[in-house]
């Protein structure tokens, strides 16, 4: 069996950087598929903007803040037009600010996180209790699920994979006061389901109302009675997860809170990680080789990649240290308790190459 089925991790997850111009519409080149799931931050600029997460089930012009639980946005200058075959376009209103505010703004440096699913605006699942609209790509572990809630207790839903989601993010599109709910590596029995939340910093809970009786499996999840993800009427939105050997891996690991840090396993070498502390309040924290590309210089990493938060506006933060990305793995070389300290932690990180292809070449952490 190879060790992987994907040896060029980015024709189904690309990172693209640019500078913004001040124009619109304007569109943006280098992904090398029609993003299906597209997260877009600035990183540097005089003004912290939202990051924006889009899709093509809800549809490219309505936008979800991954950092507040204000309802689906619909306005021209927080959303895309088009999801094109190369990347997107920015959505040509009639508003003064058009896509230019959070976007395109000039003397603004930008970063898209683009995740390919099956290019359509989904399609009909009835696997679960509650019929879902779902876009997937099975081959990459990812997918993408709208869904009604019905405001019932032990509910499942269809997500469309071909094996167990390992995190699920889930937002009430309808409802301005209902978390980012994130099943997780660490839900390991409904009686613990250890639910943190997307858009805050606070510790685990036991919230068994997110999941009810319900454990994840290869054709479901299972969501309760809490307005974040079950709700009489109200539509709701998902994205699922789960590792695809020498692309992709979402798990746990502990932190040793020493210099020489706990290495993290991954199978490839990473262009994007996100972790999150569980067991004390913290922020979530992504890395990319993107905006700050990882070279060897004397036999060790430098130039580690700046963190940006998925629960905070603000810009690149140069406060910590990022992980060494090596061609296996990653890891910290500091006590920074929001990424090694000892203390636990999941994580979910996407490949910039295999470290093994399906030919059997081993690859590098140039």
């Amino acid at each position: 069996m190879a060790y992987t089925t994907i040896n060029k991790p980015s024709d189904h997850f690309n990172i693209v950087t640019y500078d913004g111009d001040g124009t619109s519409p304007r569109s943006i080149t280098g992904v090398g598929f029609q993003p299906d799931f597209l997260w877009l931050k600035n990183y540097s600029g005089s003004n912290t903007y939202e990051p924006r997460w889009m899709d093509a089930v809800r549809g490219s012009n309505k936008v979800l803040h991954p950092t507040l639980t204000a309802v689906e946005n619909t306005e021209e200058y927080y959303t895309v037009g088009s999801f094109d075959s190369d990347g997107w376009t920015g959505r040509n209103g009639t508003g003064s600010n058009q896509i230019i505010t959070g976007g395109n703004d000039s003397s603004h440096s930008f970063v898209g996180w683009a995740w390919k699913g099956d290019g359509t605006s989904g399609t009909e699942n009835t696997d679960g209790d509650i019929t879902s609209t779902v876009n997937a790509n099975t081959a990459a572990g990812f997918s993408i699920v709208g869904y009604t809630g019905n405001g019932t207790a032990n509910q499942t839903v269809g997500h469309g994979l071909n094996s167990t989601p390992e995190i699920i993010i889930i937002k009430n599109r309808d409802e301005g006061t209902a978390y980012w709910s994130v099943i997780n590596p660490r839900t390991a029995d409904t009686s613990n389901t250890n639910i943190v939340y997307l858009n805050n910093d606070a510790v685990e809970a036991d919230d068994t109302n997110i999941m009810g009786t319900n454990l994840p499996n290869a054709t479901t999840f299972g969501v309760d009675d809490y307005t974040g993800v079950n709700t009489v009427s109200s539509k709701f939105i998902a994205y699922c997860w789960h590792s695809v050997r020498g692309y992709s891996k979402m798990g746990t690991y502990k932190g040793n809170a020493n210099s020489n840090g706990a290495f993290i396993y991954t199978g490839f070498k990473p262009r994007f990680v996100m972790i999150r502390r569980m067991d004390a309040a913290e922020n979530w924290h992504v890395f990319d080789s993107q905006r700050n590309p990882i070279q060897p210089t004397n036999g060790t990493y430098d130039g580690r990649a700046t963190r940006l938060f998925p629960n905070r506006n603000d810009n690149n933060d140069l406060s910590q240290s990022g992980p060494n990305f090596f061609s296996n793995g990653f890891k910290f070389t500091s006590t920074w308790s929001g990424g090694n300290g000892a203390n636990f932690f999941i994580y979910m990180a996407f490949a910039d190459k295999p470290f093994i292809g399906s030919n059997g070449t081993v690859g590098t952490a140039e």
